[in-house]
């Protein structure tokens, strides 16, 4: 019912349709006149020919004949009173039969399936909404994003300018309003000035028109956007923007970061709160082989194994861990434990060959200059003339054509990374690599979630998605939560000892179990314990570090925090 008066209403709002509803009203008096006339026009032929009938009769005689249904009860004898029917007959087929359904389809039915349309595409929100999160843009990031949003219970929509556009999106479940992206009325009807988040993921120049915009109706309502430059950058920030991502440079540095295949040091992921996160190589070392309690990794640099990627898989890592040729370690501890795990692992180098990138547009242009800081040698594959930054280190060519690749080095190349934003190319590339080096290290790029599966599958170690990066960075920004996106929707975040949790050892509180999250590291008085023994007990002041995916994450709040608040 609510619907069908949003409907109604829509349909009554439009001007075009009281223009559609008077014509189509002045068509039905043109009918109905004739009507009228041809029933009179049938008394006086009738009396002609010696009788008489009723008005109703008439307009009955009148209808049967213009809707073609007929002769049967009441005829004309004369030839003019035949030629009369013919009349009324051929005029019925063009005014009843072909003029009444095209008027009416055109004039009532479509402007109705439009408002109708509409009805489902608003332009507006409540006055009282609060508290929601407003999106310029439905895109890969926003893919993840809005899933995320949903299942945390976060109110969000999706702005778009056609209605197309929103119908489509709101047959497909997401929540969307119409209207023009450089409008303030439009961000005045989505209530902009009370919402939690605004995120704008345009081009640069429609973002600072967007950032401006919102800026003027709302003050300090937090506004997220994308820059593809540093320029840009700066012109979103003075333009009010609060947060500005740089994802291609995010991307590309996280997919240097991830290569291990040069040496077996430790490589700084990221730092939470003073805890320093690493991934070092086992490959070439006397490591491989044995198990983790054999390593003596945490008595010899004091650095803590948190967990371990295999085959694109993060792990947890157990003292029973075997340690093999393709482990790569998650490491914890503070930058001098991991320098000196460094100076231990130093002298295993790997390889001088350089890393191989595929793709030297924004993200393969970080990704090399990351390299670069590294002090490692790179070379890129672009298929089009002039787009890297580097001539010297690009080779022009087809990286789907194995003479490029061999041409580039690849029997010798140290890693990999994959860095186009086309998943079906880089599937390809992934197969074809991996059957010409069946030991190389291969990190890939993914655009679409669905595919980072079918990339592993295909031969790539590590898989870094565009969309889960964008959202998770977007997403732990709304929530204001200090965390460390590992990559594969895995993250390290804190979290204050839960009241629930507070006095009992970490097997008791079953963590793990329980919500899929592990606890790397538990803090109390100034004083860390990175990856404490099952026999110890957490402090009620203290702060826990654990690692998990979004789901294990909300899984512990819902099971330590948000449980004991509803008892």
């Amino acid at each position: 019912m609510k619907s069908l008066l949003s409907v109604i209403t829509t349909f009554q709002e439009s001007r075009t349709t009281r223009q559609n509803l008077k014509l189509l009203g002045r068509f039905l008096l043109l009918l109905g006149g004739m009507v009228v006339v041809y029933s009179l026009v049938f008394h006086f032929l009738m009396r002609l020919e010696g009788r008489e009938h009723s008005w109703l009769t008439g307009f009955y005689w009148t209808l049967t004949v213009m809707s073609t249904l007929g002769f049967g009860d009441i005829t004309f004898q004369s030839d003019l009173g035949r030629a009369f029917s013919m009349v009324v007959l051929v005029s019925g087929v063009f005014f009843m039969l072909m003029l009444l359904p095209f008027t009416f389809i055109e004039f009532f039915y479509a402007p109705w399936m439009r408002a109708q349309a509409a009805a489902r595409a608003p332009r507006e929100l409540p006055p009282a909404t609060r508290g929601h999160v407003i999106l310029t843009r439905h895109d890969p990031i926003n893919r993840v994003l809005v899933p995320l949003l949903q299942q945390y219970g976060y109110r969000y929509v999706v702005l778009v300018p056609s209605v197309a556009e929103a119908l489509e999106l709101n047959e497909a479940g997401v929540a969307v309003v119409v209207g023009d992206l450089d409008d303030p009325k439009t961000y005045r009807r989505l209530q902009a000035d009370r919402a939690a988040l605004v995120v704008a993921m345009q081009g640069d120049k429609l973002n600072t028109n967007v950032t401006f915009t919102v800026r003027e109706l709302a003050e300090h309502v937090p506004v997220v956007v994308t820059a593809t430059s540093s320029a840009a950058r700066e012109i979103l920030t003075l333009a009010g923007a609060t947060h500005v991502l740089r994802l291609e440079v995010m991307m590309g540095q996280a997919l240097a970061r991830r290569v291990n295949g040069t040496d077996a040091v430790a490589h700084v992921v990221g730092e939470i709160d003073g805890l320093v996160v690493a991934e070092a190589n086992a490959a070439g070392t006397p490591l491989v082989g044995k198990r983790l309690s054999e390593s003596f990794l945490r008595k010899q640099t004091g650095v803590n194994v948190i967990g371990i990627w295999e085959q694109g898989q993060l792990a947890a890592a157990w003292s029973d861990t075997m340690i093999k040729h393709n482990t790569v370690f998650v490491l914890a501890g503070t930058q001098a434990q991991l320098d000196q795990y460094n100076e231990m692992m130093c002298i295993y180098h790997l390889s001088d060959a350089p890393v191989l990138v595929i793709g030297g547009g924004g993200v393969g242009r970080a990704a090399g200059e990351a390299l670069a800081a590294r002090g490692l040698d790179y070379r890129i594959i672009e298929k089009e003339p002039g787009v890297s930054w580097d001539p010297g280190k690009t080779l022009v060519g087809d990286a789907s054509e194995v003479k490029v690749l061999e041409q580039a080095q690849l029997r010798r190349a140290a890693s990999l990374i994959i860095t186009t934003h086309d998943d079906d190319t880089n599937i390809y590339l992934t197969i074809l690599c991996r059957r010409l080096r069946p030991d190389l290290q291969i990190i890939s790029r993914c655009t679409a979630e669905r595919n980072v599966a079918t990339l592993h599958r295909a031969g790539a170690d590590l898989v870094l998605s565009y969309g889960s990066m964008g959202a998770n960075a977007i997403f732990n920004l709304l929530r204001g939560r200090n965390t460390l996106l590992m990559g594969e929707g895995v993250n390290i975040f804190s979290v204050r000892v839960p009241a629930s949790l507070a006095g009992k050892t970490l097997a008791q509180g079953n963590v793990r179990s329980r919500t899929g999250c592990t606890v790397i590291a538990v803090e109390a008085g100034g004083r860390r314990t990175v990856n404490p023994p099952a026999d110890h007990t957490l402090p009620p002041d203290g702060e826990l570090f654990l690692m998990g995916t979004l789901a294990a994450e909300e899984q512990f709040l819902e099971t330590f925090v948000r449980s004991r608040g509803r008892r």
